[in-house]
C-alpha cells in the first residue's frame, strides 16, 4: 500500500445530525456513510422513491447562484459546498452522503457542523492511490462581475491566496493559507454564510429563505454587521470565500496540487475553473500511454523498425513503436532523449534543448511506420510535402522521454496521406503538427 498521504480515505463509520433546511425552515438529517475506494462523494435522496443517488461532479453542476446545486435528469441538491469542502479539507475521498430533504441542513452556516460528524465517524485509509491535479501551467478565469482566478503550478500542496471585496469595496479581507486538515477545522471550518442585505431582502419578502435567520448567517447591511454572536474573525468573510472554493473545486473529483489566486471569487467563477481542471484532467488522460512496452506483437522494436524506414543513426527518432490501435489509424512512438545526442553539441551548449526540426522529424518518423504498417510493405520511401500549424510549446531536455503519437487523418490512394502528430514529455503536449507525405517506391 502507498504511504498514508497519498492512498484514498473513506470514513470508519457512518455518522450524522439534523438541521433546519435554509429554504424550507423544516427539520432535515444528514448521515455520512463508508464507501469503497474510486467511488468518490455520491448524495442520496433518501425521501425519495428508488433513493437515487448523484455524483458530486462537475459534469453534474445545475445552478451556481448564491450557493452550489448538483442535479441529475430531474432530481436535485442544493447548497453542497459545505459539506463536500468538509470531506475534501479532512481527506474523504469516498463517502455516501443521506438526507431526506433536498439539501444539507445549513447548521450555523459553517462547515463546523460537518467536521464534527467527520471526527466522530473517523477517517480509515484505503488501499487505492489518490487521484491528483497537478497544475503545470497557469489556469485562469475572469467573469464580468470582477471575480479573477489564476491556478499556478505549486507541487508542495494546494494552496490558496483569496482576496475577498463586497460592494463599493466594503470589507475587503485578504487571506493566504496551505489547505491541510488542521488548519481548515481551525481557521476555514468556523467561517459562516455572510450576504448583504440588500441581495437578500427581495428573497425574504417572497418568503423564499424560511430557513435563514441570524443563527446560520452574518448579513452586512450598510457598514454594520447582524449577527447573533460576534464576528468568530476580525476576517470572517474571506476565509468562508476560501471554504465556498475548496467545496466547489472538490466537483473536479481529484486533489488539486497548486496554487490558487482568487479575486472576489464567487460560486460561478469557482465551477468555470473547476470545468477546466475536469477538461484539463480528461485531455491528460487521453494522452496517457503504458510506461512499459509491450511484450509479443503490440508494437515494433528498433530492429524492425530499421527494417521499414531507411533513416540510420544520427538521423533515425524513434527507439520503439510501443502500440497500434485496433483500427490501424493511430499509433504511439518513444525516443529517448540522451545528453549524448550529437545536436546537442551545438544547439544551446551549456543549456541543451531539442531542436524543434528534430521533434517535427520524430513525429514524420512515426507516422511513416504506421502508414507502412497499414500499406504492409516497405518498398517505398516517405516524403514531406507539408507541415502545417506546428507548434513548439515546451523544451526537450536531456533525460526526457518523448512518447511520439500520430493519427492518420487523410489518404489518397496510396501515394498520399496526411497524419495528425503531437509529442508528450511527462503528459504536457511539448510540440504538435499536421504532416501531409507522399509514397514513392525505392
Amino acid at each position: 500500500m502507498a504511504s498514508a498521504p497519498e492512498v484514498q480515505h473513506t470514513l470508519a463509520k457512518t455518522a450524522g445530525f439534523s438541521g433546519t433546511s435554509l429554504h424550507t425552515g423544516e427539520k432535515v438529517s444528514l448521515k455520512l456513510h463508508p464507501a469503497p475506494a474510486d467511488h468518490g462523494i455520491k448524495f442520496k435522496r433518501k425521501d425519495l422513491t428508488d433513493e437515487p443517488t448523484i455524483d458530486a461532479r462537475i459534469e453534474n453542476l445545475k445552478m451556481v447562484e448564491r450557493a452550489t446545486t448538483i442535479g441529475e435528469g430531474s432530481i436535485r441538491v442544493h447548497t453542497v459546498e459545505h459539506v463536500l469542502s468538509a470531506l475534501s479539507a479532512m481527506g474523504v475521498d469516498n463517502a455516501i452522503v443521506e438526507m431526506d430533504a433536498n439539501e444539507p441542513p445549513i447548521g450555523d452556516g459553517s462547515a463546523k457542523p460537518y467536521v464534527e460528524v467527520i471526527k466522530r465517524a473517523g477517517i480509515a485509509p484505503q488501499e487505492a492511490p489518490r487521484k491528483f491535479f497537478h497544475v503545470r501551467e497557469p489556469m485562469h478565469v475572469e467573469t464580468k462581475n470582477g471575480a479573477l482566478l489564476i491556478l499556478l503550478p505549486n507541487d508542495s500542496g494546494f494552496r490558496i491566496s483569496c482576496t475577498q471585496a463586497g460592494p463599493n469595496n466594503r470589507f475587503t479581507q485578504f487571506m493566504s493559507i496551505d489547505v491541510g486538515p488542521e488548519i481548515f477545522e481551525r481557521e476555514i471550518a468556523p467561517a459562516r454564510t455572510f450576504v448583504y442585505y440588500e441581495d437578500v431582502e427581495p428573497l425574504m419578502e417572497k418568503n423564499l429563505i424560511k430557513g435563514g435567520s441570524l443563527e446560520n448567517a452574518v448579513v452586512v447591511r450598510g457598514d454594520a454587521v447582524l449577527s447573533k454572536e460576534p464576528l468568530r474573525f476580525p476576517d470572517e468573510f474571506v476565509r468562508h470565500k476560501i471554504l465556498d472554493i475548496i467545496g466547489d473545486f472538490a466537483l473536479a473529483g481529484c486533489r488539486i496540487r497548486g496554487h490558487l489566486i482568487a479575486v472576489k471569487p464567487g460560486h460561478a467563477a469557482n465551477a468555470e475553473l473547476t470545468r477546466a481542471i475536469s477538461k484539463e484532467v480528461s485531455r491528460r488522460q487521453s494522452l496517457a500511454v503504458p510506461r512499459v512496452v509491450p511484450k509479443g506483437n503490440g508494437g515494433l522494436d528498433s530492429d524492425e523498425i530499421i527494417q521499414i524506414l531507411p533513416h540510420r543513426y544520427p538521423f533515425l527518432m524513434v527507439d520503439r513503436i510501443i502500440s497500434f490501435d485496433e483500427g490501424g489509424t493511430k499509433c504511439v512512438g518513444v525516443k529517448s532523449v540522451t545528453i549524448n545526442e550529437p545536436f546537442f553539441q551545438g544547439h544551446f551548449p551549456g543549456h541543451p534543448v531539442m531542436p524543434g526540426v528534430m521533434q517535427v522529424e520524430a513525429m514524420a518518423q512515426v507516422a511513416s511506420l504506421l502508414l507502412f504498417k497499414l500499406a504492409k510493405t516497405s518498398s517505398r520511401i516517405g516524403y514531406f510535402m507539408s507541415a502545417d500549424g506546428v507548434k513548439f510549446r515546451k523544451p526537450v531536455v536531456p533525460g526526457d522521454t518523448i512518447f511520439i503519437h500520430a493519427e492518420l487523418t487523410k489518404a489518397r490512394g496510396e501515394r498520399l496521406a496526411k497524419a495528425k502528430c503531437h509529442c508528450v514529455v511527462n503528459d504536457a503536449i511539448v510540440s504538435e503538427g499536421e504532416l501531409m507525405f507522399t509514397f514513392l517506391d525505392k
